[in-house]
């Protein structure tokens, strides 16, 4: 791309506008082709989790949107997808998005209206509310001690387990709904699946996060959103590909 930047035959009057949109362009051809993937994807699909807490996370934590609102996201089309973030995320104006999609200001914000009614629960906010002091300390301790209790009191009525094994890792091929249901799960794996593990506390897409490792490899990421102080939701990725860059982002910050 930069090579037809420098290329003299070529006319570009502004070369960011240019690099937008071919980026979004191809984002857009990228995501129509996942779209295919994910149907045929094992048990439910979940984006890949990215950490917010590098040396240098100043510089591009704003640009990676939290992760709730990603999986909600995951809702609209790839068209309503660059709508809805470059306006909600990146602010850009409707005048501008036309531009950049080469589709009319009217239709740009048609597809923000129809893409916010789609995650409407969400406000696009990248930064998620800081947990009380000890929080995931005191979740750690709870799951280790199996006090089923203890852990039923800070799960919200409405709570939500979705897992992300991608055939490789065992999970949930389905959510988990509701907290007797939800309960039951958490309790079983713990007992069953995290008993001899190492577990660490951070931020993934701005969210709290838990990190499991099993002899020095990261086997499980569980992010949370809470809500009136108590899991709303919690996503467990265990899909081993999708650990990959997070482990090595972690395995950096703790090497110095």
């Amino acid at each position: 791309m930069l090579e037809r930047l420098r290329q003299p035959d070529i006319k570009i009057e502004n070369e960011k506008a240019y690099l937008v949109r071919a980026v979004i362009n191809r984002a857009i051809n990228w995501k129509n082709k996942q779209a295919k993937k994910i149907s045929e994807y094992p048990g439910t699909w979940l984006p890949e989790p990215v950490a917010t807490e590098s040396a240098d996370g100043a510089l591009h934590q704003r640009d990676i949107l939290s992760y709730s609102l990603m999986v909600l996201m995951e809702k609209l089309d790839a068209r309503s997808r660059a709508v809805f973030i470059l306006k909600e995320a990146f602010d850009y104006d409707h005048e501008e998005i036309a531009s950049l999609l080469d589709i009319s200001v009217e239709n740009s914000r048609k597809i923000l209206s129809r893409a916010k009614k789609q995650v409407r629960n969400s406000q696009a906010h990248t930064i998620a509310p800081k947990l009380p002091s000890g929080y995931l300390e005191r979740y750690i301790s709870i799951i280790q001690s199996g006090d089923t209790k203890q852990l039923e009191a800070l799960l919200h009525n409405d709570v939500i387990v979705t897992s992300d094994g991608g055939g490789k890792a065992i999970a949930a091929i389905n959510p988990i709904v509701g907290k007797d249901h939800v309960l039951q799960f958490l309790s079983g794996i713990y007992r069953k699946a995290y008993q001899d593990v190492f577990i660490t506390s951070g931020f993934v897409n701005h969210q709290p996060a838990l990190l499991f490792f099993r002899n020095g490899a990261l086997g499980t990421c569980q992010i949370f959103e809470m809500e009136d102080g108590k899991i709303f939701r919690t996503y467990l990725m265990r899909n081993p590909d999708k650990l990959l860059a997070l482990e090595a982002e972690f395995k950096k910050q703790n090497s110095h």
